[in-house]
């Protein structure tokens, strides 16, 4: 994240990807300037070419993006748990799904090789990377990978 003594951190809204600056003290409310919808709800943001960067490079917020396809079988049974990690990491951690077969220049640009692939970025930097796992041990690692 940004300098622990900042007083306010930028957030990619999950609905358009504006960025909206946010005081560190009121992380997890708020709704974002330009479309109003809310800037925290708990579930993961569809990531797509034109977005990815909002979320990851331009948001002071670690992100954790899974890499994923509709035809893959382990990918689908993934998904429940990605969705119940976003609950349980926001607003410290924004989760995230690539589609591969729709963005493959973006999934190309992380050398994504086997999916469902867990990557965590802060600033657009990988700081580490996971297969599936279950609940609590996805939950264990994003927040250990996020420091």
């Amino acid at each position: 994240m940004a300098d622990a003594a900042s007083p306010a951190l930028i957030v990619a809204c999950p609905s358009c990807g504006t960025a909206n600056r946010i005081p560190r003290d009121k992380l997890g409310t708020g709704k974002c300037g330009k479309c109003r919808q809310p800037l925290f709800q708990g579930h993961a943001v569809e990531l797509t070419a034109a977005t990815f960067d909002k979320h990851a490079a331009t948001s002071d917020l670690p992100l954790l993006v899974d890499f994923w396809a509709e035809w893959c079988g382990p990918c689908r049974q993934m998904a429940p748990i990605f969705a119940a990690a976003a609950q349980q990491l926001e607003p410290q951690i924004r989760l995230g799904k690539l589609d591969t077969e729709a963005e493959p220049a973006v999934a190309a640009r992380f050398a994504i090789r086997t999916i469902p692939s867990l990557v965590m970025l802060r600033k657009g930097r990988e700081l580490a990377r996971t297969g599936p796992l279950p609940l609590s041990a996805l939950v264990q690692w994003a927040r250990q990978a996020a420091r």
